[in-house]
């Protein structure tokens, strides 16, 4: 797409920024690519000193939506603005060097001929800030993410994790009023992911910052945001803390995708929800009166489950396989009608073996049945 630069008004008679507007503001952001719609309506408010996490599979459309508020692409429809200075409108925008934004990409995208100190203090020489000035605040900026004695060193003699850090360095060293971090987790393995998630936590509450962050990883959203906005098929379905995420998905789309357990069909009976081809769950009245038709999804999560004695079973259940996983053994199970569901069982139970479970009616989420949804990039 060819964009054309909206008139930056000159740094002398610049408008100040707004502190009292959010942070990053997208309203009726909308983009197509060859006549397919790629994001459709995109309303987002991010508030100075927070954290928001675009969350969701790939394809969502997540990465275009932060392509657009770096301003490597513009968006069809709709505004951008950043600390209530508009960036961004219908095919027009201002580069990404004038939108006072720090970026920290999943490939480093480290300079290999410079050293450690030179890669971080290089959107400082482009702004044209004196040397002794930017190997000041280069210095200090690798200080802060524990790398104070590498400066001189070049990226490849640094570990992957160790160029993560430089990476977000040199994000932050300009004192950005918004960091975009784009999947910088994903090349680390999980051991060096889950720490590196801790401290760029720390980071960015030692140093206020606004950040939105990209991520096909809910437990990394969760850890590190204060608003979640999960995506799917370019719009945005649910935007909520994490913990409300948890307790009250939108839509059956959205505790399927968070794993917050298993998501099974029913359909409405004489006597009741049924499982698709398979047992009774609850009675008619259980689920909300909106659910009017004789179809349904319905989410068991860990917590409406419980072991029965025989005799006094709402489901039978047989163990298909399990898992250790240091807490607990989490079992596979399968429920009549083919459906499987998981829980984590104290002890490890036999393959074969049939276990009784008693469902907590008030512990499920009910929700229509889930539509055919289109993909996005």
């Amino acid at each position: 797409m060819l964009i054309r630069p909206l008139s930056a008004p000159a740094a002398a008679g610049e408008a100040p920024l707004d502190a009292a507007a959010p942070a990053l503001d997208l309203r009726g952001v909308a983009l197509g690519f060859g006549g397919t719609p790629v994001l459709e309506g995109i309303d987002l408010a991010l508030e100075p000193g927070r954290v928001l996490a675009l969350l969701g599979p790939s394809g969502c459309g997540k990465t275009t939506l932060l392509r657009l508020v770096a301003g490597l692409i513009a968006p069809d429809r709709g505004t951008i603005a950043i600390a209530g200075r508009t960036v961004a409108e219908a095919a027009k925008a201002l580069p990404p060097e004038a939108r006072g934004l720090g970026m920290v990409f999943q490939d480093y995208a480290l300079w290999p001929h410079l050293s450690v100190a030179g890669n971080v203090a290089f959107p400082l020489e482009m702004r044209g800030i004196a040397r002794a000035e930017r190997e000041a605040r280069a210095q200090a900026a690798l200080a802060r993410v524990g790398l104070g004695a590498l400066g001189a060193r070049r990226p490849a003699e640094l570990s992957g994790g160790q160029q993560q850090r430089v990476a977000i360095a040199r994000a932050i060293v300009a004192e950005p009023r918004l960091v975009l971090f784009d999947e910088p987790l994903s090349n680390l393995d999980r051991a060096l992911r889950e720490s590196m998630i801790e401290e760029i936590a720390a980071l960015v509450a030692e140093l206020g910052l606004t950040a939105l962050y990209v991520t096909h990883d809910h437990a990394e959203a969760f850890s590190l945001a204060d608003r979640v906005a999960v995506m799917r098929a370019g719009r945005i379905v649910q935007c909520a803390p994490p913990e409300t995420l948890v307790a009250a998905p939108a839509d059956a789309g959205v505790a399927r995708f968070l794993r917050l357990g298993a998501v099974l069909p029913v359909t409405r009976e004489a006597d009741g929800w049924h499982l698709a081809g398979g047992a009774r769950i609850a009675s008619a009245e259980a689920a909300p009166a909106e659910l009017s038709g004789a179809a349904a999804e319905v989410l068991i999560p860990p917590a409406a489950l419980t072991l029965a004695p025989p005799g006094t079973a709402d489901l039978d259940a047989r163990i298909r396989r399990s898992l250790f996983r240091g807490d607990g053994h989490l079992a596979t199970l399968e429920l009549s009608g083919g459906h499987e569901i998981q829980l984590l069982l104290p002890q490890r139970p036999t393959p074969g073996e049939t276990l009784g479970l008693r469902l907590i009616p008030g512990a499920l989420r009910w929700f229509p049945p889930s539509p055919t949804e289109r993909t996005s990039r």
